[in-house]
C-alpha cells in the first residue's frame, strides 16, 4: 500500500474512532497555549497541566509576564525540564511580544519563530491549534509512528523531511487533525518501548508490525543461519 493510500485509511479511520481529537495541554486563551507549548519541550503534558493554573494565575497575560523576573518565573516552573533556560524564553517572548506585535500572539508560522525559545514544532502547534492552518508539528511521537507505519521513508531522519512529507499526505483541511491523530496514536498505542500492537487497528497498513510478524515466523535455525550467511558475506 502506498503512503497516500495509508493516510486515506487513517483519514477513514480516526474521523469515525476519534473525530474530535485535540492537544492535552490546558489553555484558555493563545498566550497561554504559547505558554503552555513552550513548557512542554522534552516534557510530559501532564506535568506542564499541573504547572501552569498556578503560573497563569501569577502571569495572567503577556503584559503582567513581559514585566516578570527571572526570580518571579523559575520557582513557578522549577519542577519543569531545562527551568532555567525556559524561563528566560519566556520572558523574552513576551516582551517581544508587547514590543513587535502590540500584545498580540503572531498568527503565523514565520513571525512566532521569531520570537525567543520559539522553534518550528512550536510554531506549527500554535497556529495548527488555535487557527486549524495545515501545518503538522512532528514531535517524537509523530516522527516515530509516521516510520512506523510506512507514511514516510527511512531516509526522512529529521522532523523537517518528515513534516515536508506529511503535509503532501493528508487533505489540507485535515492535517491539523492529523497531528493529534499521530501523536495521541504514539502515547497511548504506539509507543515508544513495547508498542500495544495487539490493541493495534492500524496492523493492516504498519510496516513495523509486519516486519515483527516476519520475524516471529523465521525459526531459531533459520535466523542463525542468515547471521551467518550475512557475517560470510561481509567477511
Amino acid at each position: 500500500m502506498k503512503a497516500k493510500e495509508k493516510a486515506d485509511f487513517l483519514v477513514s479511520y480516526f474521523e469515525k474512532h476519534l473525530p474530535d481529537a485535540q492537544t492535552e495541554l490546558h489553555y484558555a486563551n493563545p498566550y497561554q497555549l504559547l505558554v503552555a507549548v513552550m513548557l512542554s519541550a522534552q516534557c510530559t503534558d501532564k506535568r506542564v497541566n499541573q504547572v501552569t493554573p498556578a503560573f497563569f494565575q501569577a502571569f495572567p497575560d503577556v503584559y503582567t509576564l513581559a514585566n516578570a523576573s527571572f526570580e518571579d518565573v523559575f520557582p513557578l516552573i522549577k519542577s519543569i525540564s531545562y527551568p532555567n533556560s525556559k524561563t528566560r524564553h519566556l520572558i523574552a517572548a513576551a516582551q517581544a511580544i508587547v514590543q513587535q506585535y502590540q500584545g498580540e500572539i503572531p498568527r503565523d508560522v514565520e513571525s512566532l519563530m521569531k520570537l525567543p525559545g520559539v522553534g518550528r514544532k512550536t510554531a506549527n502547534v500554535l497556529t495548527a491549534v488555535l487557527y486549524e492552518q495545515p501545518n503538522m508539528p512532528v514531535d517524537t511521537h509523530v516522527f516515530r509512528v509516521s516510520h512506523r507505519l510506512g507514511l514516510v521513508p527511512a531516509s526522512a531522519r529529521t522532523p523537517l523531511k518528515v513534516e515536508q512529507r506529511l503535509v503532501k499526505l493528508f487533505p489540507p483541511d485535515k492535517i491539523h487533525k492529523a497531528h493529534h491523530w499521530l501523536i495521541l496514536h504514539g502515547r497511548y498505542v504506539c509507543t515508544a518501548r513495547n508498542p500495544k500492537c495487539e490493541i493495534c487497528d492500524l496492523k493492516a497498513i504498519c510496516n513495523y508490525y509486519q516486519r515483527m510478524e516476519r520475524k516471529k515466523a523465521v525459526s531459531p535455525a533459520q535466523a542463525l543461519s542468515e547471521k551467518k550467511k550475512r557475517r560470510n558475506t561481509s567477511s
